[in-house]
């Protein structure tokens, strides 16, 4: 198999590196008619740190998805002179060193609001497949089994959403029309998107402690990191229910299956894992009761189809105008 796959070799047209094959080939056309365009020709969760030190030198631009490959100093320099942009098709950037491209002048291109609402749509629907045990209940109907438990609503619940971005924001309003007890939020300031809903703006171990569902819906950042770790499991209801559309290592997934094991939580509903995908010897796959404890391994946000598209149509017409824009200046970091 060839590592690298090249289209459009008009070696006097900027060259545009895609650090995987897995991108829809309308944007591929698109890209061709302004660059030359290299992929490496591996999946998303196989491409390696080393494929792009390997290929980067001399790229107009780097385009990544999720963040299993840091983009450092080490790779920005290899890449040279030459490098304009990188982009990410995620909303969090924590595997791109920001510093090194503010240094050097080059733009960083994420997304922020193209996904906000498929994704918030995505989450409702893990809460409530988690909550009311669908899985649990399709795999017993597929044994032939009636279903011995309908989980439990949301109706009368309490919801804390763990930080209040775009995403947060869209989750409340769609559960708006739930009849929740409470909703509860963090976020560095009110939010009167949030508070117009009933909305409560409280501490994370205040959040934690009266929440029926919890929603991670925040970036990853070092305040953040294991934000829900084996001190906040246990001051959560036994019946508390954990909903991850953030980033894995928001979790500290060591006490989520200490905790499921236990039976200190009643389920988990993980968009995101650390690793991506989970090894399928992992305990959260593996073990009996997790299935008992109704986890739900989705990674459906990265399957939207529509989604993808909106992603990489943005992503194309960044690097197209910084082409332009580039000829006679040199580019700001975001």
């Amino acid at each position: 198999m060839k590592i690298v796959e090249y289209f459009n070799t008009n070696m006097s047209k900027p060259k545009i590196l895609l650090s995987h094959n897995d991108f829809l080939p309308a944007i591929i056309d698109q890209l061709i008619k302004m660059f030359e365009v290299k992929i490496i020709n591996k999946h998303m969760v196989d491409s390696t740190y080393q494929d792009l030190l390997d290929n980067i030198p001399g790229a107009f631009g780097l385009i990544i998805s999720g963040n299993n490959i840091l983009v450092d100093e080490h790779l920005i320099e290899t890449a040279g002179p030459s490098l304009r942009v990188v982009s990410s098709t995620s909303m969090g950037y924590e595997c791109i060193d920001t510093n090194a491209l503010k240094k050097r002048g080059i733009v960083l291109g994420n997304t922020v609001h193209a996904t906000t609402d498929r994704v918030a749509e995505l989450t409702v629907g893990l809460l409530i497949a988690t909550a009311r045990h669908f899985l649990d209940a399709n795999q017993l109907l597929k044994s032939g089994k009636l279903p011995t438990s309908l989980g439990t609503g949301l109706t009368n619940s309490v919801v804390g959403i763990i930080g209040c971005g775009n995403i947060g924001i869209e989750v409340a309003q769609m559960l708006s029309g739930f009849k929740l007890s409470e909703l509860l939020y963090t976020s560095r300031k009110p939010k009167p998107e949030v508070e117009c809903l009933g909305g409560q703006l409280v501490s994370t171990n205040d959040l934690v402690g009266r929440s029926d569902y919890i929603i991670l819906a925040t970036v990853l950042v070092p305040e953040t990191m294991h934000i829900i770790n084996k001190d906040r499991m246990a001051l959560k209801k036994p019946n508390a229910v954990i909903i991850n559309v953030g980033r894995g290592r928001l979790i500290n997934q060591d006490d989520l299956v200490d905790a499921l094991r236990t039976k200190r939580i009643r389920g988990a509903g993980l968009d995101v894992t650390t690793p991506e995908p989970l090894p399928l010897d992992h305990p959260l796959i593996t073990m009996d009761n997790v299935g008992k404890s109704f986890v739900a391994l989705s990674y459906l946000i990265l399957l939207d189809e529509i989604l993808l598209k909106l992603l990489w149509k943005k992503h194309s017409l960044l690097l197209i105008i910084l082409l332009q824009y580039s000829i006679t200046n040199r580019c700001p970091v975001k």
